[in-house]
């Protein structure tokens, strides 16, 4: 008998009583459909054939989605891989090529079990690509195998989108004919399975079917007379459909000869039959491939693992870096503040600084006129350095000298700025507009000298407040900044916090004093040592503490919560008229007389107009030392006048803020 009238026995027919044997190369290289209801015969159908198959030393190659076909090793040499430590080998989709070359040229059976992986797309990825490389081969040998699918439904199902796999398994049934490639699928709900696939194989074989949908699949393929019966057939019987005679048999299938795995438990003990092993070469070929793999994966391993330790470290140090900016920049500030905070007493002229000698002006002299040369330390900052940058002078419209733009350039030298504070420092102030407030004292003998340390150890107690977000920490220290400014200096804040961007002579006159440049600079210059003033450009200052307060967070905070603290500061020298300007109130409706308490340096002055004449170059022909609360003899009828609408400004500050640059400038 030739391989092309070779017949495998299957099982008997119920009407003749004749043994049905079926063509052994029809089997293999055709496409076949095995269905059926559970415990209806289906797999032991597919057992028969593969032991027929493989008592002839036939290909074939069975996929195992349950875990029901291990019995064949209980007659057959034949390898089991799959995911379970039951299995001979376990292989993954690196060993997909392997499976393939021992299958079709090394003709060794196998039984690719998918059911113990845990993750679904490992194992379709494993049938994906064994099914690939058989295609492949078979292309070039043409070598008659047969693939067998159980639960076929699941890779090319009726409804739904079909994966890589499916589409695969497809293209098997309609082109791996004609290079030797058959397929058999097996299902028990031949409804769901894609008719595509059932009407073109060549022979199908239907087990006992009970539900709606499938018996009518039975009645559309086989023939309405049919779809009734199929609901009566018995455990192993089946209506064989096949091409190759067009007949349709009723077929009783022969039981199997190995082991049945796939059998329903029962009460009686399980016994494991002793199952043949397959060759060691086999299992080391595939298992050098998983060695293999196993090493990659754990070099990969230990490179990620340096590598994400390396990632880590990398943004570790990116933190600190940022920590470390911030941190430095908070530091310096707070500790420029803290110096500047120290100096406060012996720069408005409350006090000297420690070690000199205090200067006093008498009853009889004034400021200005010739008399008293501690004025000029008052001024020695704003015009050294004036004179440095510009050695021309600027007059202004009276004739007289304009400190504004002498210190205009001074504002953006820091380091002069520091050069001189020592001279400031040294010398004691003396009384700049003639105030009591402002006359000079003698030495505080409780006033200690700050050391850089101390100041160190502050700064590092206010950062570690703020890095842990204690908004009460910049609160407070802001809060000090101001209430240690002399009065006359604080006013010239709240012009500035106005106006937003203002000059020391506008805002000296604002706060109520007068219109002199040195008196004007010397009490500006505490303003802007704190910092709450920032230079913005020829002689204009800008109101700094809503930037303070950014920075020092290193502007991550909202607008919001910048204003809630920026209004928490304000309340120490901003009445409660005022608090709501700028920007939230018309200036015209804030009350004139809303930066006034009762004895404010200047009420006097703006009441009863009394004061001394001034010189045609500003400097004061007062009359003596005037008393608490009277007005200054600075002053002139001219500069206390009513205070415009617009801000709240007298007529002689309004022309001061507004005034532009020169044509000199």
């Amino acid at each position: 008998m030739t391989d092309a009238q070779q017949q495998i026995p299957v099982g008997v027919d119920q009407e003749q009583d004749t043994e049905i044997s079926l063509p052994v190369v029809e089997l293999l290289t055709g496409r076949g459909f095995i269905t059926g209801k559970s415990g209806s015969g289906k797999s032991n159908t597919a057992s028969v054939v593969a032991e027929k198959l493989l008592d002839s030393a036939l290909g074939i190659l069975i996929v195992d989605v349950d875990g029901e076909y291990y019995g064949l090793k209980e007659e057959y040499e034949i390898l089991h891989a799959g995911a379970d430590d039951e299995c001979d080998i376990v292989v993954s989709p690196e060993h997909a090529e392997k499976l393939a070359t021992l299958a079709l040229e090394q003709n060794v059976p196998i039984i690719l079990d998918v059911s113990g992986y845990l993750e679904e797309e490992t194992a379709n990825e494993l049938l994906l690509e064994v099914v690939k490389q058989l295609f492949a081969k078979e292309k070039r040998m043409k070598k008659p195998f047969l693939l067998v699918v159980e639960e076929c439904h699941e890779y090319i199902p009726e409804g739904g989108g079909m994966d890589e796999t499916g589409k695969m398994l497809i293209k098997v049934g309609k082109r791996g004919r004609k290079h030797g490639l058959g397929i058999v699928g097996i299902s028990q709900r031949p409804a769901d399975v894609k008719k595509d696939f059932i009407t073109q194989c060549d022979w199908l074989c239907w087990h006992r079917l009970t539900w709606d949908n499938d018996t009518k699949v039975v009645g559309r393929i086989l023939g309405s007379k049919y779809s009734s019966a199929v609901e009566d057939l018995g455990d192993g019987e089946a209506f064989l459909m096949t091409d190759w005679d067009e007949s349709i048999r009723r077929i009783q299938f022969h039981r199997k000869a190995t082991f049945d795995a796939g059998a329903t438990p029962g009460l009686d003990d399980f016994e494991r039959p002793e199952l043949k092993s397959v060759s060691s070469d086999l299992v080391g070929e595939l298992q050098s491939i998983s060695d293999e793999k196993e090493r990659r994966e754990s070099e990969i391993a230990d490179l990620r693992q340096e590598l994400d330790k390396k990632d880590r470290r990398i943004a570790d140090l990116e933190r600190e870096l940022e920590e470390a900016r911030d941190l430095s920049s908070m530091a310096d500030q707070f500790a420029q503040a803290l110096l500047g905070k120290a100096e406060a007493p012996y720069r408005g002229g409350g006090g000297a600084a420690p070690g000199t000698e205090p200067s006093a002006v008498g009853a009889g002299e004034r400021v200005g006129d010739g008399g008293d040369e501690d004025q000029s330390v008052l001024k020695s900052y704003d015009e050294a350095v004036a004179a440095t940058l510009d050695g021309d002078d600027i007059s202004d419209a009276d004739g007289g000298t304009d400190a504004d733009d002498a210190t205009e350039t001074a504002a953006d030298a820091d380091d002069a700025e520091d050069a001189l504070d020592a001279s400031d420092a040294a010398d004691a102030p003396a009384a700049v507009d003639g105030d009591p407030e402002d006359a000079a004292a003698p030495p505080d003998e409780d006033v200690e000298p700050v050391t850089r340390a101390d100041v160190a150890e502050s700064a590092l107690r206010f950062d570690d407040a703020v890095e842990l977000g204690t908004r009460e920490a910049v609160i407070e220290e802001l809060r000090g900044r101001i209430e240690a400014l002399p009065e006359l200096s604080r006013g010239m804040l709240r012009h500035y916090r106005r106006e937003g961007v203002s000059d020391p002579v506008a805002a000296h006159i604002d706060a109520g004093g007068d219109g002199d440049s040195g008196h004007a600079y010397s009490r500006h210059r505490p303003v802007r040592r704190a910092g709450l003033i920032r230079h913005a450009g020829r002689g204009h200052y800008a109101y700094a503490v809503p930037d303070l307060i950014r920075e020092a967070y290193a502007d991550r905070l909202d607008e919001e919560s910048v204003r809630e603290i920026v209004r928490a500061v304000e309340t120490v020298f901003v009445p409660p008229a005022e608090r709501s300007y700028p920007p939230d109130a018309d200036p015209s409706a804030v009350d004139p007389s809303r930066d006034r308490t009762p004895g404010d340096e200047g009420d006097a002055a703006l009441v009863s107009g009394d004061g001394g004449a001034p010189t045609s170059d500003g400097s004061d022909v007062g009359d003596g030392d005037a008393p608490d609360g009277a007005a200054d003899a600075d002053e002139t009828p001219a500069e206390t006048t009513d205070r415009s609408d617009a801000g709240g400004l007298t007529d002689a500050a309004r022309r001061f803020a507004d005034r532009g640059p020169t044509a000199d400038e």
